[in-house]
């Protein structure tokens, strides 16, 4: 169970590195990661301040996991932790329902590139993300 969670902090934290790395220019992996709409255009268009805060809460996120699960001592067992830890949970666990229009598994518009990727990619990862805050729950509580 401790691997899935390390796994799982691994995964947010090389997600939020390729969030610092768009969001100072870099292109690699980028293709695709922005929801499209029917005409293969993006939804909207990222700027640098919010993707950097993405990489931020990435960051946050798997630190909360950690900390959650007993890995890192410092907080373990605090309630801010566990309740960060929640809605960690929540976020990841709506982003898989999706928004029944672009992302998740809720989404109708498909065929796109993103939705692809979403399908087979994003959407498992956050439902394994999910799964692994509550078992950091379930092991720190």
């Amino acid at each position: 169970m401790i691997a899935i969670i390390v796994i799982s902090a691994m995964l947010l934290i090389g997600i939020s590195g390729l969030h610092v790395y768009w969001a100072f220019g870099g292109t690699w992996g980028s293709s695709g990661v922005i929801p499209e709409t029917k005409a293969q255009q993006p939804t909207f268009v990222p700027g640098k301040a919010g993707t950097l805060a993405v990489a931020f809460l990435l960051i946050a996120a798997s630190v909360l996991l950690l900390m959650e699960a007993g890995i890192i001592k410092a907080f373990s067992g605090f309630f801010v932790v566990t309740w960060g830890c929640w809605v960690c949970t929540i976020v990841f666990g709506l982003r898989a329902i999706g928004d029944f229009r672009y992302v998740g598994l809720t989404k109708r518009l498909r065929g796109t590139r993103f939705a692809t990727l979403d399908s087979y990619l994003f959407t498992p990862l956050c439902l394994w993300l999910c799964f692994a805050f509550i078992l950091a729950i379930r092991i720190g509580g």
